[in-house]
């Protein structure tokens, strides 16, 4: 079984939260966003650890 995995730059992940890209990099510089890991020149975010930090947030709500 192949597992696909998908990687989300930080203006596809700001698109995907309808967020500024700034906001995104903020986060990431406070460390208070989904956990992103650099990939050669760019900083990526796997698309299943965003959603679960979405989750995460939503049950804290």
């Amino acid at each position: 079984m192949t597992q696909s995995l998908e990687l989300l730059t930080t203006k596809q992940l700001a698109t995907y939260l309808n967020k500024p890209v700034n906001t995104i990099r903020g986060w990431r510089h406070r460390k208070v966003g989904p956990s992103g890991f650099r990939l050669g020149r760019d900083i990526v975010y796997r698309r299943e650890a965003v959603d679960a930090w979405l989750a995460e947030r939503e049950q804290a709500a």
